[in-house]
């Protein structure tokens, strides 16, 4: 992790309720998933606090805790974020070693974040303070126990252990968690947008994402052209294989991942909480009744839209910064 002191001052945002950021398609789908047959039960049976005391006892026999003693610019980090966000309850944080750039937030009662070390590695201050906020965000929209369910249910599935549902009710359901998680991602890096307030350094970031460390190397011009490409891969066969390719991922493709925070900034939602102006309404029930996941899903496996046609020249104009010249 480069050295490099936090100089910008951060706006915070006391009492935000995670209402006010959260995507559209992930409440919806949530609430879609959780009338489907047989959710109860499982969640019931699964999850339970004997589920948390061993996945807590197996990262701290396997990871390193972060404190002011052990990475402490990391906790400094932490600590940072979690003021951002009002959060008063600070979770615990633990380094893995893993090659892989990537982190996790589980738990039920008490969750807690996991940064792969390749993430402190790879990443700088700022993009690590927005990966570390991108979790909170997890924890502060209730995602971590759906999450949690999802990875005990895959790793139990291929087991007979009694779960009182058929398999195919059991595939069923991790077809739901695994949509849902997707789109609950796209409400995580709308709360590392909050936490960096800097719409460059998500973006460097996601670029990283798909390929290494290398920055210096990549162009979001060319990054972008990937995606109108992939676009246009359309037919029936096509859209097969991006729904193969897309089914079992957790997390949307960079690209997506990218146009969807454009799209945000660019509505103004994200300028008005900045200013301070948040609204911490629930989510309409009416209008999670009205979903389905049949009528989102063509957003998922045909992931980019018009938008990202024109989301350079729009970088271009909030950044004006060279690497995107």
């Amino acid at each position: 992790m480069n050295s490099e002191a936090l100089k910008i001052h951060k706006k915070k945002f006391p009492n935000i309720n995670p209402n006010s950021w959260e995507h559209p398609t992930d409440k919806l789908a949530l609430s879609a998933l959780q009338k489907m047959p047989g959710f109860d039960t499982l969640l019931k049976f699964i999850i339970s606090n004997t589920t948390e005391k061993s996945l807590r006892m197996m990262t701290l026999a396997s990871s390193v805790r972060v404190n002011d003693l052990q990475f402490p610019k990391v906790y400094e980090l932490l600590i940072e974020a979690c003021q951002i966000f009002d959060i008063k309850d600070i979770p615990e944080l633990y380094i893995s070693q893993s090659p892989v750039l990537n982190a996790g937030a589980i738990g039920v009662e008490r969750p807690f974040i996991v940064l792969n070390s390749s993430m402190v590695e790879t990443l700088n201050q700022e993009e690590l303070l927005t990966v570390i906020a991108h979790e909170l965000g997890h924890i502060l929209s209730g995602h971590v126990l759906y999450h949690t369910l999802l990875q005990v249910l895959l790793k139990l599935s291929i087991m007979d252990i009694g779960i009182p549902l058929g398999k195919t009710a059991i595939l069923g359901l991790i077809m739901g968690l695994k949509e849902w998680e997707r789109k609950s991602e796209l409400s995580a890096d709308r709360a590392s947008l909050l936490a960096s307030q800097n719409p460059e350094t998500c973006i460097h970031l996601l670029m990283k994402i798909a390929g290494g460390g290398m920055i210096e190397e990549m162009n979001l011009g060319e990054f972008l052209k990937q995606a109108e490409e992939y676009e246009r891969q359309s037919g029936f066969m096509n859209k097969t294989h991006k729904f193969l390719n897309t089914v079992f991922e957790s997390h949307p493709f960079p690209v997506t991942r990218i146009a969807e925070l454009l799209k945000w900034v660019q509505s103004g939602e994200y300028e008005n909480i900045l200013n301070g102006n948040y609204d911490n309404s629930p989510l309409s029930e009416d209008n999670a009744k009205t979903y389905s996941f049949q009528e989102d899903f063509k957003d998922y496996t045909d992931p980019i839209n018009e938008k990202v046609k024109d989301a350079t020249d729009f970088v271009k104009g909030i950044l004006n910064k060279k690497s995107f010249e």
